[in-house]
C-alpha cells in the first residue's frame, strides 16, 4: 500500500488497527528521536561553547576598548552574543508562523521538517571555520542556526496532540524531553573528553572547541533521519487549497482565529513571560560563569553535563507530579526554584565550582519538567486540526519571542559592565509569569478549546 492510500484509508487523529496503539506506540518512538537529534545543538553549541568562544572571538576582533562594530554599530564584544541570540529569534518569529501555516494548510509537516532540520545541522557543522577573528562569520551562523532549530520544533511539537491521547500527552512530552537530555549527556562526555585531551590529540584549544561545535551538526543531522522515517503526513482538508505564498494571509487568519479562544492566548501569555527566562538563563549561563564567575571551560562542560543527567530524572519526575499535582501546579512550583536559583546565582562567589555545581543540580532538577510539561499542558488547548498553526504560536513564545530576555541581559551588561546585574535582571520574567500563569483557569480553557478535559490537569 502507498503512504498516500495509507493515509487516506486511516481516521484523522493518525491511529490504525482496532485501537491504534501499535502504529502510535511507533511514530513515538520516532518523535523522540528528534529531541534526541537537535538537543545536541541546544546543550553542547548554544550552552556551553559557542557563548565562551564566540565572545573570544570577537575579543580578538575588538578596539581598544573592547567594542566590535557590526554594520558600524558600536557593541561590547561581551554583549555579542546574547544579541546575537535575540537577532536569530526575531528572524525565527518571522518565519514559524508562516511554516506552521503552511504545514496545516498542506497536511506536510514531515518534508518542512526536513529542511528546517538540515538547514540548522548544515550551518552549525559550519561552526567549523569559525576562528580567528570572524565573529560576524560566528553571527550568521548563529541567526541560521537558532532560527532553523526554532522553525524546525513548531512542525515537531505539533505531532504531539496527534500521536498521543490526551491522557498521556505529560508522560510523552516528558519522555521526548529525556530522550533530548540523554543525548546531550552523552555527547557532552566526549565533547569533555576532547576538550581536556586536546593536547594529547594533537589540537588545540580553538581546534577541540571547533569540532565539538561541528559535531553537533553532524549528530543533529544523522539522527533526524530517525522521526523522518517514522512519523506521517496526514492529508488534511482543503489541503493545497492554496500557494504556498499565501503564508501571511493565513498568519493573519490564524492570529484572528487564535482570539476566539483567549484562555488559551491567556497561557501563552504566562509562558511567553516566564519560558523567556528559562531559555535566556540556558544560553547566557556559560558566559555568566567564564566572564563573572572565572570558571574554566571544562567546569562548565561539566555542570551542564550535571544539568543533562539531572534533567533527565526531573523530567520524569515532575512527569509523575503532574499525574498527582496537576500539570499547572506543577509547573508554578518550578518557577519557584527558578527564581530561587537567580537569586543564589547572584551571590555565587567567584572562582568556586562547587557552588557553580550546586545551582547546576537545581537547574536540572526543573528545567525539563517545566519545560515538558508546558509543551503537555499547552496541547490541550489548541483545536483539533490547528495544531501547527497553533504551536507555531507556542514555539514564538518558546524561542521566537524569547528575544527580549537576551536583549535585557545584553543590555544590563552593556549599562553596568557586570553579568551580575544582568543575570537578576530574569527575575522579573519569572515572577510575571508565575502570576499570569495562576490567573489561567485552565479546565475551562480545554473545554473551551473543544477538547476533552483531563481528569488531573
Amino acid at each position: 500500500m502507498s503512504a498516500e492510500t495509507a493515509d487516506t484509508a486511516e481516521p484523522a487523529d493518525g491511529t490504525a488497527g482496532p485501537d491504534g496503539s501499535g502504529e502510535r506506540r511507533r511514530e513515538q518512538r520516532g518523535w523522540y528521536f528528534y529531541d534526541f537529534a537537535c538537543s545536541v545543538y541546544s546543550t553542547s553549541v548554544l550552552t556551553v561553547f559557542l557563548g565562551p568562544y564566540l565572545t573570544s572571538v570577537a575579543k580578538a576582533a575588538a578596539d581598544a576598548e573592547g567594542y566590535v562594530h557590526p554594520l558600524g554599530v558600536p557593541v561590547r564584544a561581551g554583549s555579542l552574543f546574547a544579541y546575537a541570540v535575540s537577532a536569530s529569534l526575531v528572524v525565527a518569529v518571522v518565519l514559524m508562523p508562516i511554516v506552521g501555516a503552511a504545514a496545516d494548510r498542506t497536511g506536510r509537516k514531515k518534508p518542512l521538517l526536513a529542511a528546517a532540520a538540515y538547514t540548522g545541522a548544515t550551518a552549525t557543522a559550519a561552526m567549523f571555520f569559525l576562528d580567528g577573528d570572524r565573529y560576524l562569520l560566528g553571527v550568521l551562523l548563529l541567526i541560521v542556526a537558532n532560527a532553523s532549530i526554532s522553525v524546525s520544533m513548531v512542525l515537531y511539537n505539533a505531532y504531539l496532540p496527534q500521536i498521543a491521547e490526551p491522557d498521556e500527552r505529560d508522560a510523552v512530552s516528558s519522555r521526548g524531553w529525556a530522550f533530548g537530555y540523554t543525548s546531550g549527556a552523552l555527547v557532552l562526555v566526549l565533547n569533555l573528553v576532547l576538550y581536556t585531551g586536546h593536547d594529547s590529540f594533537g589540537l588545540s584549544e580553538s581546534d577541540a572547541v571547533r569540532i565539538c561545535l561541528a559535531s553537533a551538526g553532524v549528530w543533529w543531522g544523522a539522527f533526524t533521519i530517525i522521526p523522518l522515517r517514522r512519523l506521517r503526513d496526514r492529508n488534511t482538508k482543503g489541503a493545497d487549497a492554496e500557494p504556498v505564498g499565501s503564508g501571511w494571509r493565513q498568519l493573519r487568519a490564524t492570529l484572528r482565529d487564535m482570539r476566539r479562544h483567549p484562555l488559551t492566548l491567556s497561557f501563552l501569555l504566562a509562558y511567553l513571560v516566564y519560558n523567556d527566562g528559562v531559555q535566556t538563563v540556558i544560553s547566557q549561563a556559560s558566559v555568566y560563569g567564564s566572564e563573572e564567575l572565572g570558571l574554566s571551560q571544562t567546569t562548565l562542560i561539566t555542570a551542564v553535563l550535571l544539568v543533562q543527567v539531572l534533567a533527565v530524572a526531573g523530567a520524569l519526575g515532575m512527569g509523575r507530579m503532574a499525574r498527582v499535582y496537576g500539570a499547572k501546579h506543577t509547573i508554578l512550583g518550578s518557577l519557584v526554584v527558578w527564581t530561587l536559583i537567580l537569586v543564589a546565582g547572584y551571590f555565587l562567589p567567584a572562582g568556586s565550582p562547587v557552588f557553580f555545581y550546586a545551582l547546576a543540580a537545581a537547574i536540572g532538577l526543573v528545567l525539563g519538567g517545566s519545560q515538558a510539561l508546558s509543551r503537555s499542558l499547552y496541547s490541550h488547548l489548541v483545536p483539533r486540526g490547528k495544531e501547527a498553526e497553533y504551536f507555531s504560536a507556542y514555539e514564538m513564545s518558546d524561542r521566537g519571542l524569547s528575544w527580549l530576555g537576551p536583549l535585557v541581559f545584553g543590555l544590563a551588561y552593556q549599562l553596568t559592565g557586570s553579568y551580575r546585574d544582568a543575570i537578576i535582571s530574569l527575575v522579573v520574567f519569572f515572577v510575571v509569569g508565575s502570576v499570569l500563569l495562576a490567573r489561567v483557569p485552565v479546565r475551562q480553557a480545554v473545554a473551551a478549546a473543544g477538547n476533552p478535559v483531563p481528569e488531573r490537569i
